[in-house]
């Protein structure tokens, strides 16, 4: 079969997949494992619907109180529910269908492009069909989440970024660069608003195309090296603000919201504090605990004096006690720190998680495992090509080891993950057809 009739096919087995969840989880929003976040974007698209703007219905989690405003949760897929609600009415499995099936193309398809473009053709596929079938994947495509939009957003924008660092900064293309520039500062600018501990890793990506794009200017132009390296450096820093531009001001009408709800300065959401503050508050110890038991709850441990506080309030007042407790005991952090990287990278049954999580689990990263590494070491042959993609899943993977470490959060780690997996299939395949084909004139000739 031709390349595109396979893509074709995985992208429709993709689909189907999700949309057979979507079915599956139907109208009702329940507290499934790993996807409660999906009853609050759920409550907050109603409350902006009914007139309420970004606010809580009632006493909601993390410790908002009923009426106030929150900037807990990402805006931007707020929205996608609101508008989704506005049509059909507020159907959840309406939202989960269009979900599954927007994903459920983008998803492979872009993995078939970062595929054939690190590792040729077979690479791609491979990735596209792994992408389209990965349980994990199959089960968020469905969840009235950040995840599935988030991912996507990530994926096509690793993408853009690897077709433009092929590039130089020529003045003939100006205008077309610019243009490029500003995508990617789109792209970005929906990763963030979806999940603003992407602005981590913007300054990273912004930084990688930059200088790949000054060093390709640079090796093609005239005159001496300093010049030429002065030139088009202070060229090409233009183009890296059109991106950062486009990201601000997607974000700043949301800050100018924060302002207004809160009577101070939120730059985008009121999350990170808590996170921080729990990820190392003192009862773990110095070995991380993903979910604390029932007996434990998140709110308890919020200092009583801090509970009055708007919820903008108490996240820059957590945020302050999470780095107080780092401050008073280095050590306990970094031992904490290294722990969670069994957290993080979990791909064992265990008897805390439900019997639909221990095999998500196993079917999905433990049987990619052996895959991605031996992907991942055999791509550093070739590093340049793949630079970007290591120093993603580097980066991502610290900011998440030194803060709050969960599976979930390293799902868009395992979208990258997957195509050094289908580059190492790929490879141990030819190096297998390799032996083989050597193997076969020694057995001819042992029988003759």
């Amino acid at each position: 079969m031709k390349p595109t009739r396979i893509l074709i096919a995985i992208v429709a087995v993709s689909v189907l997949l999700r949309a057979g969840v979507a079915f599956v989880m139907g109208n009702r929003i329940e507290p499934l494992p790993g996807i409660q976040d999906q009853e609050s974007y759920h409550m907050l698209a109603q409350r902006v619907l009914q007139g309420h703007g970004f606010t809580v219905a009632e006493d909601w989690w993390p410790l908002t109180r009923a009426g106030e405003p929150t900037a807990h949760w990402s805006y931007l897929y707020t929205l996608y529910l609101v508008a989704v609600y506005a049509v059909f009415g507020v159907q959840p499995l309406a939202a989960r269908l269009l979900q599954a099936v927007i994903v459920g193309v983008v998803w492979p398809v872009l993995a078939y492009r970062l595929g054939r473009r690190l590792g040729g053709e077979t690479t791609g596929l491979v990735a596209a069909g792994w992408s389209a079938a990965y349980p994990y994947f199959v089960y968020y495509g469905a969840a009235l989440m950040t995840e599935p939009f988030y991912i996507a957003a990530i994926l096509a924008s690793l993408d853009l970024a690897l077709a433009m660092a092929g590039q130089s900064v020529e003045p003939a293309a100006r205008g077309r660069m610019a243009g490029r520039w500003a995508l990617l500062g789109l792209l970005l600018g929906v990763a963030v608003l979806l999940r603003q501990l992407f602005l981590a890793f913007v300054p990273f990506l912004v930084a990688y195309v930059w200088i790949v794009q000054l060093r390709n200017s640079v090796e093609t132009g005239a005159g001496s090296l300093l010049r030429r390296i002065t030139r088009r450096a202070t060229q090409g820093l233009v183009y890296p603000a059109i991106a950062v531009g486009v990201i601000a001001l997607m974000i700043a009408p949301w800050t100018a919201r924060n302002a207004a709800a809160f009577n101070r300065f939120v730059l985008l959401n009121t999350n990170a504090g808590f996170a921080f503050f729990w990820a190392n508050h003192p009862v773990h110890g110095v070995t991380f605990v993903g979910i604390l038991p029932a007996d434990t709850p998140y709110e308890s441990l919020i200092p009583r004096e801090l509970r009055s506080l708007s919820e903008a309030e108490m996240d820059s007042a957590l945020m302050r006690e999470g780095l107080n407790f780092v401050l008073q005991d280095p050590g306990r952090y970094i031992q904490l720190s290294i722990s969670r990287i069994a957290t993080y990278f979990m791909f064992w049954p265990s008897s805390d998680s439900t019997l639909f999580s221990n095999v998500a689990r196993v079917l999905s990263f433990a049987v990619a495992l052996p895959f991605i590494v031996y992907g991942l070491i055999v791509a550093a042959r070739c590093w340049r090509k793949w630079v970007l993609l290591y120093l993603f899943v580097g980066v991502y993977t610290a900011i998440h080891l030194l803060s709050w470490a969960l599976v979930r959060y390293r799902l868009p780690v395992d979208a990258v993950f997957l195509i050094f997996a289908a580059y190492g299939v790929v490879d141990a395949g030819r190096r297998l057809r390799g032996a083989a084909g050597k193997a076969q004139p020694a057995l001819s000739g042992a029988d003759t």
